[in-house]
């Protein structure tokens, strides 16, 4: 009598248990209607053609001042990339820097009025370095709730333990500040938000951490604006400021400006620094041209036409980020959805971005925008019954 045969394990398709997990969370992102996918904006400046047949402008684009379109700026990258190449080769610890790398940084330290600075291939890792590396179990950091995402990551992997203090609200600071023990404390902030666009306290912030002999992280990411921040605003305190190539500057990278002992220590323990290969010679040969043009009468120009854009849209706004708050998430994308069918695209954010809640259209303006422009988004917001701008 043949033995029984054994039963065949049902066959499961490669990686199954995987594919299940994955499969599962797009199908939860999907039923809660954040599903988002990547479009295809064929431009140079504001002005282009989205997903190969909508001609469109464009207020989603932090080019600030326009800069990625100035033809000094595109002459110094490809002058960069003739000379240097396209690449830079490997982490400057290991290669070693080219001598834009160094230059642009002498500059950046002289535009902030510090010591020293030292680049980041992005602001994003700009911010993971300085805050593991002077964070830590033996430092406490106080963060303000609507910090950008970069911040938030960096201060997860610092170890330290984090305290949330709420947007703006020294006096909350002041409070988590007081009932902290002897552990180092480290204060950091936005100093422009990046969804809601209003202007970090820095008076009150300053005042805080001298107080406390607290360490002040700042980002000024979107301080395309302002505020300008001079030494003898922040004296006796100590100050890291953290900026960005890609923004008013038009190149891509970040960087870290402060006390040359405080950027020593980076370039020894910022790991987003030692194991990454250096920003390329043509994104810092940009900046860098971008930089001088950001303090020649040009950029006075440039800076001038963009606050006259931001006042045209909403008057006594302060930054190039103009929040519209919707509230809900399917209102905010119906909203992005019919402005984009007048040729208008404003992007629709929406949690986990921001808040549960307070789901909003962000206009991003830029020097590169014409009057008419802003006056033909100014006109469909108010067609389509939108609210304006919060104020801070």
């Amino acid at each position: 009598m043949a033995p029984e045969a054994e039963a065949t394990p049902p066959r499961r398709r490669q990686g199954g248990a995987w594919l299940d997990h994955v499969d599962q969370e797009c199908s939860q992102i999907s039923a809660e209607g954040r599903w988002r996918t990547i479009r295809t904006f064929d431009a140079a400046g504001p002005r282009g053609v989205l997903d190969g047949e909508r001609q469109v402008v464009s207020f989603a684009s932090n080019d600030y001042l326009g800069l990625t379109q100035h033809p000094a700026v595109k002459a110094a990258a490809q002058g960069a990339i003739d000379r240097w190449g396209s690449g830079s080769g490997a982490s400057r610890l290991v290669v070693g820097s080219r001598p834009v790398h160094r230059d642009l940084e002498a500059a950046l330290a002289d535009w902030k009025q510090t010591e020293a600075a030292l680049l980041f291939p992005t602001g994003f890792s700009a911010n993971l370095g300085v805050l593991t590396t002077f964070g830590g179990e033996s430092c406490r950091i106080f963060s303000d709730e609507l910090n950008h995402a970069s911040v938030i990551d960096g201060a997860r992997l610092a170890r330290a333990d984090v305290e949330v203090f709420g947007h703006r609200d020294l006096d909350h600071l002041e409070r988590l500040l007081c009932t902290s023990d002897k552990r180092r404390a480290m204060v950091v902030t936005d100093l422009v938000f990046s969804m809601d666009g209003d202007v970090a306290p820095v008076a009150g912030l300053v005042e805080t951490c001298r107080r406390h002999d607290a360490l002040l992280i700042l980002d000024e990411a979107h301080a395309a604006l302002g505020p300008d921040l001079d030494s003898g605003e922040l004296e006796n305190v100590t100050v890291l400021r953290v900026g960005t190539l890609s923004k008013a500057l038009g190149s891509l990278g970040g960087f870290v400006a402060g006390p040359k002992p405080f950027v020593d220590l980076l370039t020894n323990r910022a790991r987003s620094f030692i194991f990454t290969t250096a920003a390329t010679p043509a994104d810092t040969a940009a900046a860098q041209c971008s930089l001088q043009i950001f303090q020649s009468p040009e950029g006075d120009s440039l800076r001038q036409r963009l606050a006259d854009h931001v006042q045209r849209l909403a008057p006594g706004w302060r930054s190039p980020i103009i929040p519209i708050v919707v509230g809900d998430e399917r209102a905010a994308v119906a909203a992005s959805e019919a402005l984009l069918a007048e040729g208008l695209l404003v992007p629709a954010i929406r949690p986990p971005t921001v808040p549960a809640g307070t789901s909003r259209l962000r206009v991003a303006l830029s020097a590169e925008h014409q009057d008419k422009d802003i006056d033909r988004l100014a006109t469909a917001l108010a067609s389509a019954g939108l609210p304006g701008v919060r104020p801070s």
